[in-house]
């Protein structure tokens, strides 16, 4: 993928020990003009705004207010997270640093460590390339689309120069972690087909109504005690097309090796671009492998171009499993779940399944593997054109 880049995009490394999770962005504009921006207080926590009609926010300076959210003061959390001390810490991103708070249930007030509720309290970094207007598009996202498979936004903070934001707490973490980091108990198939599911649901949910994710990976999906699935980081969400449109032309972001190869080389975004990335997720989710890992070496480096020949024949699937499985995952299971990302992963975008699709076929997994039936995902020669091409590409390489 990384040939695809066209000349003005540019890729920003993530603190990642894989060195995979870079970001891909046009030049920003790093705009400090805040004046013009003014977010009003609500004390009303119903959900009156239709998730249907939001567009994105057309400047740094535009935010509709929302009954939904509550306007926290900075020493307010500052508060919640006993002045943000180090071992309130608990994840450092591309946006800042992210630390445990409490708050009351009721009240959302600051509480007592170990009474009310927890949160994470995400601080900008005064430097983060993210910026300002990401953290303007997450609370506009975030603070009128409400769903079980998204992570809650419960406020934010302005004041001056600082900007934070306040979500509900998740207690696993992210997906990212439990995959790939070093000394992590290994996720059951059961478990693992569950945060499919359930990140499915929330993508398929933001396409319904007509959001484009843009960042869908492992980092951003987030688990519950439960191990469901929730996405969060919504900073590049792009409202998507309408009327006679077929796509929304932009300015090329997203993580390498998750963005879909058409939007990386044209700029042309749909929801068929989350589908591919959906694709890599998956991907990972069956092999436990990172989408792109420095410490491989050739194709191997790069997760889909090295999976996709096992991919197309039900035989070899085995080859691209998780070892760390030990081989305890239905077989027929694995299949079904290895087309359904070959699938997503078609070069030709307008050839991907809809996310309610990828749904619905997961879900007929899911019950197929508890009554013993066979999976009914079948791969469709028509539909795998390209991706036998890129096979005898990729062969051609490794034959070099």
């Amino acid at each position: 993928m990384g040939n695809c880049l066209n000349s003005s995009a540019r890729v920003n490394n993530r603190e990642n020990s894989f060195g995979g999770s870079s970001r891909l962005s046009a030049k920003p504009n790093h705009s400090s003009r805040l004046s013009s921006l003014t977010i009003p207080s609500y004390s009303n926590r119903s959900f009156t705004t239709s998730p249907w009609s939001i567009q994105t926010p057309n400047s740094e300076g535009e935010l509709l207010p929302s009954p939904t959210l509550k306007a926290f003061t900075y020493n307010e959390l500052k508060t919640a997270t006993r002045n943000f001390k180090p071992n309130s810490l608990i994840g450092v991103g591309g946006f800042g640093y992210v630390y445990k708070g409490w708050i009351g249930e009721q009240s959302l007030s600051p509480s007592k460590p170990g009474s009310g509720v927890v949160v994470a309290v995400k601080q900008l970094k005064a430097d983060g390339f993210q910026g300002h207007k990401e953290w303007l598009t997450e609370v506009h996202y975030l603070g009128r689309l409400h769903h079980m498979n998204l992570v809650k936004l419960i406020g934010y903070c302005l004041e001056g120069e600082k900007r934070l934001l306040v979500y509900e707490y998740m207690p696993r973490g992210s997906l990212e972690n439990h995959l790939f980091r070093r000394g992590a108990e290994p996720i059951p198939w059961k478990t693992r087909m569950k945060v499919a599911i359930s990140a499915a649901r929330g993508l398929a949910f933001l396409h319904e109504a007509k959001v484009i994710y843009r960042d869908f990976k492992a980092s951003n999906i987030l688990l519950d005690a439960e191990f469901n699935a929730k996405l969060s980081d919504f900073g590049l969400a792009k409202a998507g097309p309408t009327g006679d449109r077929t796509h929304v032309t932009t300015q090329v972001m997203g993580t390498h090796g998750y963005a879909a190869p058409e939007y990386i080389a044209t700029g042309r975004l749909t929801s068929k671009s989350d589908v591919y990335s959906f694709g890599v997720v998956l991907l990972e989710l069956l092999s436990g492998r990172p989408t792109i890992d420095k410490t491989k070496v050739g194709v191997e480096q790069n997760l889909v171009d090295w999976a996709i020949p096992y991919l197309v024949d039900r035989r070899k699937v085995f080859r691209i499993m998780d070892t760390k499985l030990g081989g305890q995952y239905p077989h027929k299971g694995a299949c079904a779940a290895a087309n359904i990302a070959l699938r997503c992963l078609n070069t030709e975008a307008k050839l991907r399944p809809e996310m309610s699709d990828v749904l619905s076929t997961l879900q007929q997994l899911e019950a197929s593997t508890k009554t013993g039936s066979t999976p009914s995902a079948s791969i469709s020669p028509s539909s795998h054109t390209s991706e036998n091409r890129r096979v005898q590409e990729i062969s051609a390489f490794m034959r070099k």
